[in-house]
C-alpha cells in the first residue's frame, strides 16, 4: 500500500499543507514550514498560490 498525501488537520497551523507534506515525507513539520516561508520570501515560483490550491484540493486526513 502506498502512502498518499493528505492535509494534517491535527498539526495544522493554517491549512495543514506543510504538516501533511511533512508527515508524507517523514520530515519535521517545522523544517517544511521554514522552507515554505523561505521560498515565499525569495520569490521562488508561486508558493502562496500553490499552497492555497493544495489546501483547497487535497483531502484531509
Amino acid at each position: 500500500m502506498t502512502a498518499r498525501f493528505a492535509l494534517d488537520k491535527t498539526n495544522a497551523k493554517v491549512m495543514g499543507v506543510c504538516a501533511g507534506f511533512a508527515r508524507w515525507t517523514g520530515i519535521d513539520p517545522t523544517i517544511v514550514r521554514i522552507a515554505a516561508v523561505a521560498l515565499t520570501l525569495l520569490g521562488v515560483g508561486s508558493t502562496i498560490i500553490l499552497y492555497l490550491l493544495v489546501g483547497l484540493i487535497a483531502p484531509a486526513a
